[in-house]
Formats: C-alpha cells, sequence, structure tokens
C-alpha cells in the first residue's frame, strides 16, 4: 500500500546490539530521517515482496475488516455506488 498513510501505531519492541543501534541511530539522522521511519518503510517493503496484502490501521476497512474477524463472520461489502 505504498503512500497510504496508517491513522493508528502499535509498538514494536525488538532487542538489538547497542553498537549497531547506535549506529543505526548517526545514519538515520545523517539521511534526516528517524529510526521509526525507516523501520517502517523496511516493514511495508518486506510485506510487498512477499506479496501480503494490508489495510493500513485507521481506515474504515480495517474496523470492518477486525470487527468481523472477531467475530468469525466476512466483512460487510458496500453496495456498488455506495459512497465512503
Amino acid at each position: 500500500m505504498p503512500g497510504a498513510m496508517e491513522l493508528k501505531t502499535a509498538r514494536l519492541t525488538l532487542l538489538i546490539d547497542p553498537a549497531k543501534k547506535a549506529a543505526f541511530e548517526r545514519l538515520c539522522a545523517s539521511q534526516d530521517v528517524t529510526p521509526s521511519q525507516v523501520v517502517r518503510r523496511l516493514i511495508r517493503e518486506y510485506l510487498a515482496a512477499h506479496g501480503v496484502p494490508y489495510v493500513p490501521s485507521g481506515s474504515g476497512e480495517t474496523a470492518r475488516s477486525t470487527r468481523a474477524a472477531r467475530s468469525g463472520k466476512a466483512p460487510a461489502r458496500k453496495p456498488r455506488g455506495a459512497r465512503s
């Protein structure tokens, strides 16, 4: 989903070698990007490379899909021609 903006966030905690973390943070700073921006881009690219679709959180479709998954039912579809 290139260009799609996530409206909600969740925390991802990982363990990394302190020297590698410091080098990563220096590189990010030199490129005027945050480590979080780089990690989010890497995750999007990894999902795309493996053909894994997703709908960015915060969109109406995500809410319907999440409710449907919890209830065990397929998400309701909008009638053709219906507006968002």
